[in-house]
């Protein structure tokens, strides 16, 4: 088959075949996979494995992986099982990413089963039921107590670096993981320095396989591999995002990922106060560092103390001032916020007449650096310790930022603009602001 498609014949090949042939050859999977895409043997030792961890970069094929494994594991078809495995749990990040995504997406079960093998899916009792007997589960991580009772033969764990709680939803499993001769589970995530997925690399019993966007660039748009693989290749986090590298936290940096991940929220609670804050870039042309635009708000802690939010990174590249001035004005907007935080050190009085000539009625709050970038973020990274700074979602390029800033002042070798804006932010809501009175809620 490969000989076929490399030599331009494959045209021929399939027009020598009939339908049933045909069909049988589009849903054999394990003609179709690269090596990355289906599961080793054995582990180094030369032992069973009991966990099969993807790590790959978006769009590299993760997703197509899973779904066939959990296929042959439903259907029972070798050389990946001996047998049907009757109950499968199914656990993504929330149960719309496990319908959308693992069950009804363009690489999900339904999609990568031939049409008289296709299982059923029962969305109101969160259930995929086979022809023959096999049933898989649909489970959210943000509810670790769903996995109480419930047990498995084998489980599909999808972008577990992402999830809220990944401890508890982890370990609830594998008590759950107790059908059959030799229960086993295969994650498909792109890596993240997280505690649970370093620990599930070193378990013995665990065998790992990698890829990169750049191995299924034949199934992605063009546009993709142009803008995001042209924007990203290289850097930490496309390393991380494209290259499906597990990018640990530099030693001396001051924010710890798993600091940043304990304390994120899904959702932001009222707020009373919100602030955009702006680090404007010295030069003004086209290879201009980035301008820091980072929006946060206040927030009453668990026991009285205030908290931050940090709602939003709205930093741009901007060849001109009146461009980052126009992102940081849509952002002020945008949230309602209270007043606009600039530092002045470069542009003086100039940054606050160049906001003012987007909107003349913005308050602007003019702050100056008297210490160098890491004196400042210290403070900021300690309240991040105590748990009074919270993250809405995810912001991968700040916190990439804010993990790679060494005493040098500097992340990745330049100037860490996102990171001097968050500093800004933060400091005015937590360590020298004041406070309001409307409530908002985002």
């Amino acid at each position: 088959m490969k000989a076929c498609l490399k030599s331009g014949m494959l045209d021929h090949f399939l027009s020598q075949l009939n339908a049933a042939e045909r069909c049988a050859l589009k849903y054999d999977w394990q003609i179709w996979a690269r090596d990355d895409q289906l599961p080793p043997m054995a582990t180094d030792q030369g032992e069973p494995w009991t966990t099969w961890l993807i790590l790959g970069g978006r769009g590299a094929g993760k997703t197509r992986a899973g779904s066939e494994w959990v296929r042959a594991m439903a259907l029972g078809q070798p050389p990946i099982a001996r047998a049907p495995a009757r109950r499968i749990a199914l656990v993504g990040q929330s149960l719309h990413d496990v319908q959308t995504v693992m069950v009804e997406g363009e690489s999900g079960l339904l999609a990568v089963h031939a049409p008289a093998e296709r299982p059923e899916f029962i969305p109101s009792r969160r259930l995929l039921t086979w022809p023959n007997g096999s049933v898989a589960q649909l489970f959210s991580a943000e509810e670790p107590d769903s996995l109480r009772g419930p047990q498995f033969h084998a489980a599909w764990c999808d972008e577990l670096a992402k999830w809220r709680y990944p401890d508890k939803v982890w370990d609830m499993l594998q008590f759950a993981l107790r059908l059959g001769e030799q229960p086993r589970q295969v994650i498909t995530t792109t890596p993240r320095a997280v505690p649970i997925l370093k620990r599930i690399m070193a378990d013995p019993a665990t065998v790992i396989s990698r890829s990169k966007t750049a191995d299924n660039k034949h199934n992605l748009a063009p546009a993709f591999l142009q803008t995001i693989v042209g924007k990203y290749q290289g850097t930490r986090l496309g390393r991380q995002e494209l290259d499906g590298e597990l990018v640990e936290d530099h030693a001396n940096a001051l924010w710890k990922r798993q600091t940043i991940e304990h304390y994120r929220l899904q959702e932001a609670p009222p707020l009373t106060r919100i602030v955009v804050a702006v680090d404007p870039p010295v030069t003004s042309h086209g290879r201009s560092d980035e301008c820091g635009i980072i929006v946060a708000g206040l927030a009453a802690g668990d026991n009285g103390a205030p908290r931050a939010i940090v709602l939003a990174d709205r930093s741009v590249r901007a060849a001109a001032p009146l461009g980052w001035a126009h992102a940081a004005v849509a952002a002020y907007h945008t949230y309602e916020a209270d007043a606009l935080v600039a530092e002045v050190n470069q542009g003086g009085d100039l940054v606050a007449s160049v906001i003012h000539q987007v909107d003349r009625n913005i308050p602007v709050r003019s702050v100056r650096a008297t210490r160098g970038k890491w004196v400042r973020a210290e403070p900021v990274s300690a309240l991040y310790e105590q748990g009074r700074v919270s993250h809405l979602g995810r912001l991968d390029t700040l916190e990439d930022q804010m993990c790679a800033l060494g005493p040098d002042g500097r992340a990745h070798g330049r100037s860490p603009d996102r990171v001097d804006a968050l500093v800004w932010a933060i400091t005015e809501l937590l360590l020298q602001g004041g406070s309001g009175v409307r409530i908002r809620q985002f």
